[in-house]
């Protein structure tokens, strides 16, 4: 299930083009000259097979460490109220755990790479774009190349909206480039707009749809390239982000545009959409073999619902299991491995209904020792579960910290969701509709047990409020937490929640006053075997059983250490890279930074 041996075919010929305004201040002179390892448009652009490659590099361009691999996928989107990133709470380090702890410096190790590299993929796409309708075979080839240089164009104009989408809500306007650099004429462009980059990417996507097949047209690696439900969902993903709220130049403050609306009937018509082809896309009856048995086990989902999924290789590309998931042993070697990096919110599993199973998929108490039992971990170091090493199947046999899970980009529960929230929207409280499409994603999670759901909210607010909580508890640990809360203007709110909330669990206040200091299981067991319950409070010892702190790891550095210097209308974007600044005169920093 892996395309990225493809992707790597492609891009020697792209990357000697692909100097941007943002990445170096000599561009010119490389533009006037010949690149000897490169292949020129004329050539790539003259086959299938070479404008095919052309797109699989813009695809690969995000891949590594510091693209989705890691940083896009692992590092950016926290802390919020769910998860956490690098625990250490040791002096500032200008790095990964600044970035955790929203202590944001132009001059962060973690920014330039991920911004350059963003770029570096619109570059590639803006040179397919350019290119491949006008090679002869796009209107003169037969009726199958016609359809596959539609289709490779489609991909490309997704890749770009994508890309562009991951720019703006990380640093906000950004400078906009939508032809190839060799043909700008100005490689130094100031910031754009983010709204005229938004309209401009939902008319791309509104395009791409109609160039690229439904997935069960689409041949093979289905999950991992574009297809018309892909694109759909991006495009309804950018218009909620269109019409949310965000941090805006001028007044530093978090603001909704007044025509949000028109972005909200698009996001739930590109759903509608979609849900209406339930023979190829829809909910996995297990929400826990969507990880398990799809994604970490290199398998494509047989429901569709995982929409888009980012390919990943072994030991080339790709943190996910390694980084954020618990630690593991590998046949052989005598070390454990795995960073462990990405810990639950105490008070995020204690949010969960203990009848809800998406708990025990979205986090992992526990580490892996190497005669594969398995060893309880102290409550503050839970950590994040979806992408685990021991999920995986066949087993890992390398220490390689790059496991080859792919990245899921796009699910079917989301495409449910941003239906019944704009809905809910649109009509000022939910629809017959917009309640079964919540429902939906509600009773899977119950394990199809309806009766356990608990009451549909039928009032507009309240219906609004559960599709927050049903997002926070669908899609932990998979990027999209934070960036759901600031589209609502809600971070700071969720932060200074799960603060307040955190304490109170530190001194076992209602509503976890009941919560057990210590957790009791059996040691030598394949699976967690717990002594006792995890809602009511614990007795000093169990026969048999070992003892580990619960609520009693919990100390007050862990509740400073949340969000720990989040500033309300400034940490819900990040400066530019200091690097970026000084490569283009014509930017600066905004927000305060």
């Amino acid at each position: 299930m892996n395309t990225l041996s493809l992707y790597r075919t492609a891009a020697a010929w792209i990357t000697a083009g692909a100097c941007l305004f943002i990445t170096t201040t000599s561009c010119k002179k490389l533009l006037n000259k010949e690149p000897k390892s490169a292949f020129d448009e004329e050539y790539v652009f003259n086959s299938v097979a070479n404008a095919t490659s052309a797109v699989m590099g813009a695809y690969e361009a995000v891949t590594g460490l510091q693209g989705y691999g890691s940083r896009l996928s692992l590092m950016y989107p926290y802390d919020t109220d769910e998860m956490i990133g690098v625990t250490n709470t040791s002096a500032p380090d200008n790095s990964s755990r600044d970035l955790s702890r929203y202590n944001y410096r132009s001059t962060n190790a973690q920014l330039p790479g991920p911004f350059q590299l963003l770029y570096v993929g619109i570059e590639r796409a803006n040179t397919c774009i350019k290119n491949i309708p006008g090679m002869q075979q796009y209107t003169g080839g037969s009726a199958l190349e016609q359809q596959q240089l539609k289709r490779l164009q489609g991909e490309a104009l997704t890749l770009r909206a994508l890309y562009y989408l991951e720019l703006i809500r990380n640093w906000g306007d950004v400078p906009a480039q939508f032809e190839p650099s060799i043909d700008q004429v100005d490689l130094f462009l100031p910031k754009a707009d983010r709204d005229s980059i938004y309209d401009r990417l939902l008319a791309d996507l509104k395009t791409a749809a109609d160039l690229v097949p439904w997935r069960n047209e689409a041949g093979v690696n289905i999950d991992e390239r574009i297809t018309k439900a892909a694109v759909k969902g991006l495009r309804a993903r950018i218009a909620l982000f269109r019409g949310g709220y965000s941090l805006r130049r001028g007044s530093n403050q978090m603001e909704r545009r007044s025509d949000f609306p028109t972005y909200y009937k698009i996001a739930r018509d590109e759903c509608f959409d979609i849900m209406q082809r339930r023979d190829i896309h829809t909910l996995n009856p297990s929400f826990q073999s969507v990880f398990k048995d799809g994604l970490d086990s290199y398998k494509i989902d047989p429901f569709g619902e995982v929409i888009f999924e980012l390919a990943m290789a072994k030991g080339l590309t790709g943190n996910l299991g390694y980084y954020d998931g618990p630690r593991f042993y590998v046949e052989g070697n005598s070390g454990q491995l795995g960073n462990s990096s990405i810990r639950i919110v105490p008070t995020y599993f204690y949010s969960f209904d203990s009848l809800d199973q998406r708990r025990d998929v979205t986090t992992a108490p526990y580490y892996n020792n190497a005669d594969k039992t398995k060893t309880l971990q102290t409550l503050v170091n839970m950590t994040s579960g979806k992408f685990r090493a021991d999920w995986i199947n066949p087993a890992p046999t390398s220490t390689t910290q790059q496991l080859g899970i792919n990245w899921p980009l796009l699910r079917f529960s989301d495409v449910l969701l941003m239906f019944a929230e704009a809905e809910n929207e649109l009509n000022n409280g939910p629809t017959p509709a917009a309640t079964a499409a919540y429902e939906e994603v509600r009773k899977r999670g119950f394990g199809a047990n309806a009766g356990n759901i608990g009451a549909t909210p039928t009032d507009k607010a309240a219906f609004f409020t559960a599709i927050v909580n049903e997002r926070f508890w669908e899609f932990g640990g998979e990027g999209i937490r934070k960036y759901d809360l600031i589209r609502w203007n809600l971070l700071a709110q969720k932060i200074e929640e799960t603060r307040a909330n955190y304490t109170k669990l530190l001194n076992r206040q209602a509503p976890y006053d009941k919560v057990p200091q210590h957790m009791f299981y059996k040691t030598g067991s394949a699976t967690i075997v717990y002594g006792n319950s995890l809602y009511k409070a614990s007795p000093s010892a169990i026969s048999g059983f070992t003892r580990i702190n619960w609520v009693a790891s919990i100390t007050s550095a862990w509740v400073t250490n949340v969000a720990q210097l989040f500033t309300p209308n400034k940490g819900e974007l990040m400066p530019i890279p200091q690097s970026a600044i000084e490569s283009n005169y014509r930017l600066s920093q905004d927000y305060g930074y």
